[in-house]
Order: structure tokens, then C-alpha cells, then sequence
């Protein structure tokens, strides 16, 4: 049933994602600064970038969990309380250590609120608005998404690194106030808490973001990313086992047997892969080979973040007319399209088709794609199973970074000519900041080389995430079970 408050309480939850989500991508713009005025180095940059991604991932399933037990509105009060803290500690950071810190700790409050915002609106939504309300929700994370480069890119031109931070602060108290006036209380019912499979989870998906994540600095035949590999291995399998034995699981692993669940999920997944390093490669490129400021960059990304929300309404309307399965693969074929656009990049006009393409198929398939994952999963288990969605993104986008990081790399370093200095191989960056004219130019040419290596590796994940979705999703509309679940405790 809908609950009367339902489209105020989308404003709330979409307020609370924007706080998570236009932090990560504020940074992307802030690489630049940080190197700068912290003096930090490229392995700093990566650790400040991935000590957020290796906290949040692995708390995520235990904090959907929780607040399936405890409260959703709850679990987003504290962790809208945690990442503000945790915001303005990292606005007053002094060194990248400091800074890593505090990243970990925004971590923290965004594991914990992240997962309510869609557990919640599920829970507020029927059947016949919960797609439009997903197609919004989504909508704003990708706006945010593109939003978050071009403030922080205003902010920094006018005021310190650190003021990217800040910005959290006044949303997330917004956001805060509104939760506790108008938002209610729900849970899945008072099942038995599962700290063994909680210790798991989290030491299992901890080490297999930290492997992904140090994959590029290491290499896969080094001992500590083979060892954490191994901790990952044995904890995931160890929480698996586990989770089987019980009658009351943390994660019910039965979700995984219904087509639509796993079809969309991994279907996320490979989508998550292909572009999570998206907005970071093109901020990058926007700087240091087309020369643009901070706020110039940002705004640069809009085109993506202007069609996105658009095509969320046409997902929608396909999604009723031809069902869940084809508007997934619509979606996600435009995706490989856009990439396929991006190979040819030279210069901003090929980039903003690019960007218009990929906000188009990224609009299409993200409501149907989030809307069939959700629909499969009892609304008792809304907070845990909305953590699964935020657990496969994640885990994607921290694939994302480590290959196409490693990738981008090695594709940057072959293209450079014999006789380059060791400091301008590390990265265009360094290169630039020689100041030689020439290795300039050629620092740029190479990084453009290296973009269309990373364009075709996320090509190929978006045309994969599209035949994962044609094999296992259901041609028909994604299934009632949601509903016909036993009813939730909710109050007012």
C-alpha cells in the first residue's frame, strides 16, 4: 500500500544519496589540489579515493541487516549523523593520512544510511509508483554522480579543497531533520541477530575490495594480493556455509536462486564494472589534456547528467510496454554504444556524444534494472536486499578502478617513447608538471591512446551486462513477491 507521505519521503531519501554519491565524485575534480596543497602522491590518491569503497563495501550486508531489524529510518538517522562528522573532519584533514582517516570513516556513516534509502522507499511505494519512484531515485544518483565534479569544481576555484567536504554538511542535516518530521519507522520484525555471519561477511568482502583494490600497485603473483585473495575466499565461502545452516540468515542465499535477483544483480555488476572509472578517466582528461579548470570540468560531465533523467521516464514507459528483460538490454546496448563513441575521442564535441548516448542508455535500463532486482526480494529482507544492490555496485566499481586503473596505466606507459623520464611514466600528471612543451604533448596523445583501451574494456562489460540480462531475466514483468510477502512493521 502507498504510504500518503510517499513523494515528500522520495525527497528525504533522495537527499541522502545525493550526500553519499556527489562525495565520491567530487573528488575526481580535487586529484589536482590534494597533489598540490597536501602533497599527496599517486598511491595517496588512490588510498584516499579507495579507503571509502574498501570501509563502505564491507559493511554493507551487515548494515542492511541491521537496520532490517532495528529500523530503517533509524539506521539512516545515524549514518546521515556519521557522515556529516565524518565530512567536516575531513575538510580540516592537514595530510593525506589524515584524510584517508577520515574517508574511512564517511565510509562508515554511508554503509549504514546508503542501504535505507532504497529499503525505504520500497517499503513506501506499491507496485504501481515503486518503478517511477526508482526511476526518480536513480535519476538523482546520477545527476549526482555528474554534479558532484562541477561543485567541487566551483568550490575549489573559489575557496580550498577542503569546502568539497563542507558541502555534505548543510544537505545532510537537511536531510536529517526531514527523516525524523515526516519519514516512518519500518522493520522486517525482530529476527535473531547473526554476529558470526555479520564477521564474516566483513572480513570476506573487506579482503576481496582491498585485493581488487591494491591489484595495481602489486600485481596478481604478489604474496599480499594472493593473500588477501585466499582471506577473501575463505571468508565469503566460510559466510556462505554459514548463512545455509541457519533458518534465520543474515542474507537470505535462497534470492539468488530467482532469475530476475541474480540476473539483474550481476547484470549490475558488470555495468558497475565497465563504468565506474568513467567519471574519473574524463575528469582527468578534461584537465590535463584539454586544459579545463576544476568548475570548467565538472560542468563539462553535464550532458551525461542532463539525458540520464530524461530517459529514466522513457525506461519506464518501456518497461511497461515491452517488459523489464528488453528495457534492461535497450539500456545497456546504448551503454556499449556510447563507450563505442568514446574510442574515437578527440577533442569535446566526440565527448559530449558519447555522454549523451551513455545518459541515455544508463536512463533506460537503471529503473527496470534496480526495479526487477528489488521486486524479487521480500520486503521483511528490504534493508539487506538493498544492500546486495549497493554491495555489487560496489564491488564493480572497485573492479572498475583497480583493471581499468591498471589497464590505463600500462596503456599510458607503452605509448610513451624511450628515453621518458621515470617521473612522467607514473602518470600525465607528473608528466605535465616537468614542464617541458614537448613531453606535454606527447603525455597527452598518450593518455588519449590509453582512454580508448579503457572505452572498449567498458564496451564489452555493457554488451556482457546485456546478455546477462536477455539470459536470465524473465521476458514478463519482474514478479509480485514483494508483496505477496508477509506485511512489514511500519509505523507513522
Amino acid at each position: 500500500m502507498n504510504h500518503p507521505r510517499r513523494w515528500w519521503i522520495l525527497v528525504v531519501l533522495c537527499l541522502s544519496l545525493m550526500v553519499v554519491v556527489v562525495d565520491n565524485s567530487v573528488l575526481n575534480v580535487a586529484i589536482p589540489s590534494l597533489i598540490r596543497d597536501l602533497g599527496a602522491t599517486n598511491a595517496d590518491i588512490q588510498w584516499i579515493i579507495d579507503s571509502y569503497v574498501l570501509v563502505f563495501a564491507g559493511l554493507l550486508l551487515t548494515a542492511g541487516s541491521l537496520s532490517d531489524r532495528y529500523g530503517r529510518r533509524r539506521a539512516l538517522v545515524v549514518g546521515l549523523v556519521l557522515f556529516g562528522v565524518a565530512s567536516a573532519v575531513a575538510a580540516l584533514a592537514r595530510t593525506p593520512e589524515q584524510l584517508i582517516a577520515a574517508r574511512a570513516f564517511m565510509g562508515v556513516g554511508g554503509a549504514i544510511l546508503m542501504p535505507s534509502t532504497l529499503s525505504i522507499l520500497v517499503t513506501v511505494f506499491d507496485d504501481r509508483d515503486r518503478k517511477k519512484a526508482i526511476a526518480i531515485w536513480s535519476a538523482v544518483a546520477m545527476v549526482a554522480v555528474i554534479a558532484g565534479p562541477a561543485l567541487g569544481g566551483l568550490l575549489i576555484e573559489h575557496f580550498w579543497w577542503g569546502s568539497v567536504f563542507l558541502l555534505n554538511i548543510p544537505v545532510a542535516v537537511v536531510a536529517l531533520i526531514a527523516a525524523l518530521v515526516i519519514m516512518p519507522e519500518s522493520t522486517g520484525g525482530r529476527r535473531r541477530l547473526d554476529p558470526i555471519g555479520a564477521l564474516l561477511s566483513m572480513v570476506g568482502m573487506s579482503a576481496l575490495v582491498w585485493a581488487v583494490i591494491s591489484l595495481p600497485q602489486h600485481g596478481w603473483t604478489d604474496y599480499r594480493t594472493l593473500t588477501a585473495f585466499g582471506v577473501a575466499l575463505v571468508g565469503l565461502t566460510a559466510f556462505t556455509l554459514w548463512e545455509l545452516r541457519r533458518s534465520e540468515p543474515m542474507l537470505p542465499l535462497a534470492l539468488f536462486r530467482d532469475r530476475d535477483f541474480s540476473g539483474a544483480s550481476l547484470s549490475i555488476v558488470l555495468l558497475s564494472f565497465g563504468s565506474g572509472g568513467l567519471t574519473l578517466v574524463l575528469t582527468q582528461y578534461l584537465q590535463f589534456v584539454l586544459g579545463y579548470g576544476a568548475m570548467q570540468a565538472g560542468f563539462a560531465l553535464a550532458p551525461m547528467a542532463v539525458t540520464a533523467p530524461i530517459f529514466n521516464g522513457v525506461g519506464v514507459v518501456l518497461d511497461r510496454r515491452i517488459g523489464s528483460r528488453f528495457t534492461i538490454v535497450v539500456g545497456f546496448v546504448l551503454m556499449a554504444a556510447g563507450f563505442g563513441v568514446l574510442t574515437s575521442v578527440d577533442g569535446y564535441p566526440i565527448l559530449v556524444a558519447a555522454l549523451i548516448v551513455m545518459g541515455m542508455g544508463a536512463g533506460v535500463a537503471t529503473p527496470a534494472a534496480y526495479g526487477t532486482m528489488m521486486g524479487a526480494v521480500p520486503r521483511e529482507h528490504a534493508g539487506v536486499g538493498s544492500a546486495v544492490n549497493d554491495t555489487v555496485q560496489q564491488v564493480g566499481y572497485a573492479i572498475s578502478v583497480a583493471v581499468l586503473g591498471s589497464v590505463l596505466a600500462a596503456a599510458y606507459r607503452a605509448e610513451m617513447p624511450a628515453g621518458t623520464p621515470a617521473q612522467a611514466l607514473d602518470s600525465i600528471g607528473a608528466a605535465l608538471a616537468i614542464g617541458d612543451p614537448g613531453l606535454a604533448e606527447t603525455a597527452k596523445d598518450a593518455f588519449t591512446s590509453a582512454m580508448t583501451i579503457g572505452s572498449i574494456v567498458g564496451a564489452v562489460a555493457a554488451l556482457g551486462a546485456a546478455v546477462v540480462a536477455f539470459a536470465l531475466v524473465r521476458a514478463g514483468k519482474p514478479n509480485a513477491q514483494a508483496d505477496s510477502q508477509e506485511p512489514e512493521k511500519v509505523g507513522v
